[in-house]
């Protein structure tokens, strides 16, 4: 089962979203975290904010199930907090019979979470577990009589690269904390701990005899090692892990066949963990060679469900769109069931397209949005979804239309979503900001907007948004993923340079007003962008990327720069400096606005303070600003806010004539 990344990476920035908020209209929305629908598809279970008798957010979140049959009905609530008060519960999980929902909760109310099992009838629950550290990601075997989930002991926070990295202080140690699968009884409650101590467990799925585990794992820090791990399998009664496929890049999704004689799994060219893309592959389960079954598919598979032991039905990113396909694993057949320009997922703190399917294999619910759709819950057979909830009432967008382009580029077919800005007259010249996204292994959707870094509001403030997906990204095929590898900045800012032109000559923007931005990936970007060319008359930078060679001694999770570089910085420095903004930095002139989080792990602050002590001793102006506390993906409001003030003043003040501002 996938492992949920809390937060939507910002490694991925614009996540698989093309907007990240305007502030007041996804406040005005009432957001869905999670959904699941029972393995008979009569029910439907989701995770949404807690709220009172009176609609009132009373705080944290809370589980519902409905009836899909019957979406007029009052829902009813799942909660192990004490009189319905406010709790954070989530990681809801359907027993086989359909009569059980499993979840986390901190009842207690001394924030750790515990597993609780509920029946769906009458929502009353009862403790399973009595733990200290994080659980996550329960899932029942197919018998019933079990609950596996990840568990890291004693865990001082949860394991996510996202979050701030604790202050280091004193004698540095590499002490790790190892998520480890564990396994309760739910008859007894007994909790059995199944994986070596000294593996980091990332993702797993039952066999179908309850018996087995397909694992995927790796030695050392969890947020490091995601991108070196591999496929095993583990048994119940003799816990040692078998070794069944070393990976050429990364892998994701293991899925043991119904027949229990295989297990498919996403494998490819990923540099976040929890934003998967690649090709499907099927390996016999007690070992042997591994079988690519979607070679050359011009797409990028997300997530992959079986559907017989001969199917595997699969979300993928397709061409800047969602999409739901089938392969035959025998002939290698694939074919599209639905494609959409928006999203669905069944846990919006991930990003992968994804369905909740019921063991009919057709019956399915999702979280589905747009950038016309605020999120609502859909059910029904796979493509064919009727809307269930009715929670948020139609809004005006305060936005401008949204449309899909493409553009050549090297040879390429290089796709990207333009924002008109709010009440476009096409009589009027206006500027534009090109916003990359990260990652860069990710793709750019259109869904309703989040709130952190939130490039829509330049739409409403009266300019043209182009978010490109330049090679590299996922949605054209894996081929389309690794061709910028020994790459970056080169044949992925053509294409973003090339689309840049497209619409220039095709829509009224003014081609001297120009900018550019992106958080981490996207980041590096507008660094790039501001030494290579003076096409940009303003910048902002979102936890850059300024020196690959200083980078790479001070993040947290070096191992995703590998499959890139093809080496470590020590063993070949001079494809680290051939891409590195700092390379270039007497070329720059463009204004540009450094924007980090003082515990950034991932893309660390003095990334951006190389950069702007070199713009300022340039004499190019340059304002740096490290947010206290925060990590790669901003938490507090106030800083949300701040950073999108920020972004337009900036932009106002370099991009607009003093008559607009």
């Amino acid at each position: 089962m996938p492992k949920r990344v809390r937060l939507r990476s910002l490694l991925s920035l614009t996540y698989f979203l093309i907007f990240a908020g305007v502030a007041h209209a996804a406040t005005r929305v009432h957001s869905f975290q999670e959904v699941a629908i029972s393995p008979d598809g009569t029910r439907v279970a989701w995770v949404a904010p807690a709220e009172n008798a009176g609609g009132e957010s009373i705080g944290g979140s809370a589980i519902y199930v409905g009836d899909p049959n019957l979406p007029n009905s009052k829902p009813i609530r799942i909660s192990a907090v004490a009189g319905g008060e406010a709790g954070s519960e989530d990681h809801v999980a359907w027993s086989p019979d359909s009569k059980q929902v499993a979840f986390m909760s901190d009842a207690a109310g001394d924030g750790q979470a515990q597993l609780y099992v509920a029946l769906a009838s009458n929502g009353v629950a009862r403790k399973l577990t009595t733990l200290t550290g994080a659980l996550v990601d329960p899932a029942w075997s197919p018998d019933g009589k079990s609950i596996a989930f990840l568990f890291t002991e004693n865990a001082p926070r949860r394991a996510d690269p996202l979050l701030a990295m604790v202050p280091e202080t004193g004698v540095i140690a590499d002490k790790v904390f190892e998520q480890r699968l564990a396994v309760v009884d739910v008859a007894s409650a007994k909790v059995t701990q199944l994986s070596p101590a000294d593996m980091y467990a990332y993702e797993f799925d039952w066999s179908p005899d309850s018996n087995s585990f397909a694992l995927l794992a790796a030695h050392g820090a969890g947020d490091a090692n995601w991108y070196v791990a591999q496929l095993y399998t583990l048994g119940m009664a003799a816990p040692v892990l078998k070794p069944i496929y070393k990976p050429h890049f990364q892998i994701a999704c293991p899925r043991w066949s119904p027949d229990g004689k295989s297990i498919a799994f996403i494998s490819g060219l990923m540099s976040d963990e929890g934003f998967v893309g690649g090709d499907i592959f099927v390996a016999p389960a007690n070992g042997g060679a591994a079988r690519n079954v979607t070679p050359g598919v011009a797409a990028s598979p997300t997530n992959l469900y079986w559907r017989a032991s001969g199917e595997i039905l699969f979300t993928e990113n397709v061409d800047g769109e969602a999409g739901i396909s089938t392969v035959n694993v025998t002939s290698g057949k694939v074919s599209t069931l639905w494609t959409w320009a928006g999203v669905i997922a069944t846990d919006e703190f991930r990003s992968g397209i994804a369905v909740s399917l019921a063991s009919d294999g057709r019956t399915s619910a999702v979280i589905s949005h747009s950038w016309k759709q605020p999120p609502e819950i859909w059910t029904g057979p796979v493509g064919q979804w009727k809307q269930m909830t009715h929670s948020n009432p139609a809004m005006t967008t305060p936005w401008g239309e949204v449309k899909s382009l493409h553009w050549p580029s090297d040879g390429m077919k290089i796709q990207g979503w333009l924002v008109y800005p709010k009440d476009y007259d096409p009589s009027r010249r206006y500027p534009m900001v090109v916003v990359v996204h990260g990652g860069p292994a990710t793709a750019v959707h259109t869904g309703w907007p989040d709130t952190f870094f939130n490039t829509l509001e330049l739409s409403a403030h009266g300019y043209f948004v182009l978010n490109p997906t330049p090679r590299g990204s996922l949605g054209g095929g894996e081929k389309f993923t690794e061709a910028n590898i020994k790459d970056f900045g080169y044949g992925d800012f053509r294409d973003i340079l090339a689309g840049v032109d497209e619409v220039v000559k095709t829509l009224p923007v003014d081609n001297d007003r120009i900018g550019i931005t992106g958080w981490s990936y996207g980041g590096y970007m507008t660094m790039w962008a501001v030494t290579q060319t003076q096409r940009f008359r303003a910048a902002v930078s979102g936890a850059g990327l300024a020196n690959w060679q200083s980078y790479y001694g001070q993040n947290d999770i070096d191992e995703w720069m590998i499959p890139y570089f093809g080496a470590s910085v020590y063993d070949d420095p001079a494809v680290y400096a051939r891409t590195a903004p700092i390379t270039f930095i007497k070329n720059a002139k463009t204004p540009t606005l450094l924007l980090v989080g003082q515990y950034d792990g991932e893309c660390p602050a003095p990334q951006s303070r190389e950069f702007w002590h070199a713009l300022k001793t340039l004499g190019v102006p340059t304002q740096l600003v490290i947010y206290p506390g925060e990590g790669h993906a901003f938490v507090q409001p106030d800083h949300q806010r701040d950073v999108m003030q920020r972004v337009l003043a900036w932009f106002d003040h370099y991009l607009k004539p003093a008559t607009e501002n």
